[in-house]
């Protein structure tokens, strides 16, 4: 308990409370219009699927292609049961999010056992076969999608998902478990040398990431009422693998900047026109050459010039005679 509050767990905390009020402030006060309060909270969504395809990709080293497939079963499984059986929303999207993960147990367990990029095959092609069952299935709206989801994700609690994600995934990392996962990425023959079940852990990492993947597919298909198979194709899984290449392959701190910086970016360029398909594109291309290894690679932000700000205790003070 004495470790929870020490300077830099209480920085993170103050930052979190003043990052979270500032942003509701301004929205409550209508500062900031529906349109950017939109583009903010698929922000804070983009995020949860950044740091989550980071712990598979980045800390584990297993390359997946196919977690706009998890999410795809997060929003429709929760939307349906949102719609049909009428259960509480949260409840609705963590039951999607435990179907995620069970498919990504059935799906992982075969195909982690290869090497090489068999994998990232298998995801990819897991994701295509997700889009076309769904497109077939009448009863989900097939091709044109399932429309009527009750709008129940607010930013509030896209924020909340969001920090309890970065908090779940950020203490798994820092565990045993992580440990294991970081040896498995550096040198998965030498790990299993000293004793470490490479299956179980690549499986934990997968299980975990799909989980979050349906998990924020569900607080998708909340927000924006309609979901639709060509929401969740191929191209979306390339585009959350950008976020983390983008960021820095094992940096948590990378996957959340880039994330949010990755969504607001095409928005800042559309008053641009045709020419933000060039700028776009063009910036990704001369991160790559100049600093191909994101823009944190595996390290983290530091802490300490806030924890300046606050004074340390003096130690030696002296009674005044």
């Amino acid at each position: 308990m004495k470790n929870l509050f020490n300077k830099k767990n209480i920085c993170i905390i103050v930052g979190v409370l003043i990052t979270y009020g500032v942003l509701f402030g301004l929205i409550s006060a209508n500062v900031i219009n529906s349109y950017y309060k939109g583009i903010i909270t698929f922000a804070l969504i983009n995020v949860i699927l950044a740091v989550s395809l980071n712990l598979i990709v980045g800390f584990t080293g297993q390359l997946c292609l196919g977690h706009a497939g998890f999410m795809s079963i997060g929003a429709y499984v929760s939307a349906i049961i949102t719609q049909k059986a009428h259960m509480p929303f949260v409840a609705s999207i963590l039951i999607g999010a435990v179907v995620a993960c069970i498919l990504a147990a059935l799906v992982g367990y075969p195909t982690l056992k290869l090497t090489g990029d068999y994998f990232a095959i298998t995801t990819l092609a897991f994701c295509q076969i997700i889009q076309i069952v769904i497109m077939n299935i009448d009863t989900v709206g097939g091709a044109r999608g399932l429309t009527g989801i009750p709008t129940k994700t607010t930013f509030t609690v896209a924020f909340i998902f969001m920090i309890a994600s970065i908090v779940i995934i950020k203490n798994i990392i820092n565990s045993s478990q992580g440990r294991a996962m970081l040896s498995i990425r550096e040198n998965e023959i030498a790990a299993e040398s000293m004793g470490i079940n490479a299956l179980k852990y690549k499986m934990m990492a997968f299980v975990i990431a799909a989980f979050f993947a349906g998990l924020a597919g569900g607080l998708y298909a909340h927000y924006s009422g309609y979901i639709k198979p060509d929401l969740f194709d191929f191209n979306k899984s390339i585009d959350y693998l950008t976020f983390v290449v983008f960021g820095g392959m094992g940096s948590l701190s990378g996957s959340i900047i880039s994330a949010i910086m990755l969504t607001f970016l095409p928005e800042l360029l559309r008053s641009m026109g045709d020419f933000r398909m060039v700028i776009y594109p063009l910036a990704l291309i001369l991160l790559m050459i100049f600093r191909p290894e994101g823009l944190f690679g595996d390290k983290e932000i530091s802490l300490k010039i806030f924890g300046k700000l606050i004074p340390r205790k003096k130690s030696d003070d002296r009674e005044e005679a």
